[in-house]
């Protein structure tokens, strides 16, 4: 019994996503024979080669006449562009596009292929890494190059950050027309290229783990591949498609296309169960979490409890290719727990699917170990919905007692819990950064967020936090259905006025996920109409409400982004854009050094 575990783009390529490796060490412990394919990281590292840039600015320029003609048997002066079929529409503008880019940046079409490769390698070589100016360049470099790699198939368009298409729609049509269209589709022709490569491995069950919108297309392309070409079993994980499964279950061509399955929730417990049906020794019926056709209608099997942290296999990177990883470390996403303590926060649904649950420190402490002596990966990302100041506190004080040295980075919120002490504690234990859930700078809206903290102290953790050593990100977010702009600028004169303890943030804009509490009573947070999703698999509602209009959003968020720019002035941490470089650069350098830089660019 063979499994493949893998993970189609588009995902940011600096370090192996989460899922895969937890997987991989269930099955194994299991008994399972198990591979793995980060098939996201291997897409980048091959169209971002000379020779394949090269050839994706000829096919486009060649293309020109092809698609001139194309368009010309439709064309009419006196049709609207949404007026002509929608294969045309696509094609219109990837012609539009394509000549835009021979008469604005003919240049980039023949110098870019020069210089894509040491971009690239200076993004993973451990001293250009470290030189600002060179490592902000290359990005750009990449960013040019994969513009270039997107023009055979605009206006679909890759990108290091997302895969993204403007007449993509969230909808099972739309979704089969983008991933069968071999016009718009990057993906196809490179999954072609890997196909052998994968039915070499013989695999008796593959799974494809899809979790994010950006991975609709391709991962359900590359699901769609394995069904044809290959004998195995084809499951679909991931937390995107568990989020709308209510919508999947009504459509047996979901499973006729692209799977045999599909796993929703935490997936360490049924994709064991999964390969013991598969190898004879269970009945379907006893896979939990299983979606699956049977008898001409879709069957939902029960859940059951996940697995505890504790009761899990370590992460196994068997198989990974590290030296292919965007960075010149690996920093590996971690969970010392699952959802979230809290759990009350009206906006959120970030816990959906999920059940809380923590892992003893002690075990984690021994898994750093275990992962440093074997992989030797010491840098850590906690991708955990937050770490609560207690389990924190006791963690870094097993990590000051250990022969265990690690830099981590997490997720946390401004509780008074997090004091002096267990601030310098952590820091002390390798902590470099904290991400802060700040949000906004109302104090009524943070009281709609219901976030369950001292609105009045949270400058006063931060600052205690910096005086630690640790470099302070705070998130915050526009657009929370009864914000006025008033309130609006008060988050923004918080970021200004705060520069000293708020060393960087990030800036979102609200959506409502279909999960969200505020469904239950949308008329306390000033939300007028909640429309019905249109588009079956859309994850989250659009509203009307008594708060900002679109282009006074639209306003504010300009304002923000204008506003911090200059008071921040011209930041290097703006430029690294990736917290998982900034994170790096906070381990080479001191908090002061990163703070104080000045680019020269």
């Amino acid at each position: 019994m063979k499994v493949l575990l893998t993970f189609p783009p588009q995902w940011t390529p600096i370090s192996p996503h989460f899922a895969i490796p937890s997987l991989s060490g269930q099955l194994k412990a299991a008994g399972f024979e198990t591979f793995v394919c980060d098939l996201n990281i291997d897409f980048y590292d091959k169209v971002l080669t000379p020779s394949y840039v090269l050839n994706s600015a000829s096919r486009a320029l060649q293309a020109q006449d092809e698609l001139l003609r194309e368009i010309g048997k439709y064309h009419s002066p006196d049709k609207a562009f949404s007026d002509y079929p929608f294969d045309i529409q696509n094609k219109m503008v990837r012609y539009s596009k394509v000549k835009e880019y021979i008469t604005k940046r003919a240049d980039d079409l023949v110098n870019i292929p020069k210089f894509v490769g040491d971009a690239k390698a200076a993004l993973k070589d451990k001293d250009v890494f470290y030189k600002p100016e060179i490592l902000i360049k290359s990005m750009s470099i990449l960013d040019e190059a994969l513009d270039i790699v997107s023009l055979p198939y605009y206006p679909s368009k890759i990108s290091l950050d997302t895969y993204s298409n403007p007449f993509f729609r969230f909808n099972f049509e739309t979704i089969k027309y983008f991933v069968f269209d071999k016009d718009t589709n990057i993906f196809i022709d490179y999954y072609k290229s890997k196909m052998d490569k994968i039915k070499a491995v013989g695999a008796n069950y593959i799974g494809v783990s899809i979790n994010s919108s950006s991975q609709i297309i391709p991962g359900l392309t590359l699901a769609n591949m394995l069904k044809l070409h290959t004998d195995a079993h084809i499951n679909i994980g991931g937390n995107f498609f568990g989020r709308v499964v209510d919508e999947v279950v009504k459509r047996e061509e979901f499973f006729e296309l692209f799977c045999h399955s599909l796993l929703v929730e935490e997936g360490e417990l049924p994709v064991v169960e999964l390969a013991r049906h598969l190898n004879g020794e269970i009945s379907v019926e006893d896979v939990s979490n299983l979606v699956y056709p049977k008898d001409g209608k879709i069957v939902v099997n029960n859940k059951k409890t996940p697995m505890k942290l504790d009761d899990m296999a370590n992460v196994c990177l068997d198989g990974f290719e590290f030296e292919k990883y965007f960075a010149p470390e690996i920093i590996l996403p971690f969970q010392s727990s699952r959802g979230c303590y809290w759990g009350k926060c009206s906006f959120c649904d970030q816990g959906f699917g999920q059940n809380f649950n923590v892992k003893n420190p002690d075990k984690l402490i021994d898994e750093f170990k275990q992962i440093k002596q074997k992989y030797g990966i010491d840098k850590f990302e906690f991708i955990d919905e937050s770490v609560g100041p207690a389990y924190l506190k006791e963690l870094s004080g097993k990590l000051e007692k250990s022969d265990v040295k690690v830099n981590y980075f997490m997720d946390a919120r401004l509780e008074r819990a997090f004091d002096k002490e267990v601030l310098k504690s952590a820091y002390n234990t390798g902590l470099k950064m904290l991400l802060w859930g700040l949000e906004s700078g109302s104090k009524r809206i943070m009281e709609l967020i219901n976030k369950g903290i001292d609105i009045d102290k949270r400058l006063d953790i931060l600052k205690d936090s910096s005086d630690a050593g640790i470099w302070n990100f705070a998130f915050i977010f526009f657009g929370f259905p009864a914000e006025t702009k008033e309130e609006a600028m008060q988050t923004i004169d918080l970021i200004v006025n705060s520069r000293d303890i708020i060393h960087s943030y990030g800036r979102s804009v609200f959506t409502m996920g279909k999960h969200t509490r505020l469904r239950e009573n949308p008329e306390v947070y000033g939300i007028t109409k909640i429309y019905p999703a249109q588009d079956e698999f859309m994850p989250s509602h659009t509203f009307e409400s008594a708060g900002m209009q679109k282009q006074e959003l639209s306003d504010v968020l300009k304002l923000c982004t204008s506003t911090c720019h200059r008071a921040y002035n011209n930041p290097l941490w703006m430029y690294l854009r990736y917290r998982e470089y900034l994170f790096l650069y906070l381990c080479k350098y001191s908090r002061k050094e990163v703070s104080e830089y000045k680019l020269n660019l």
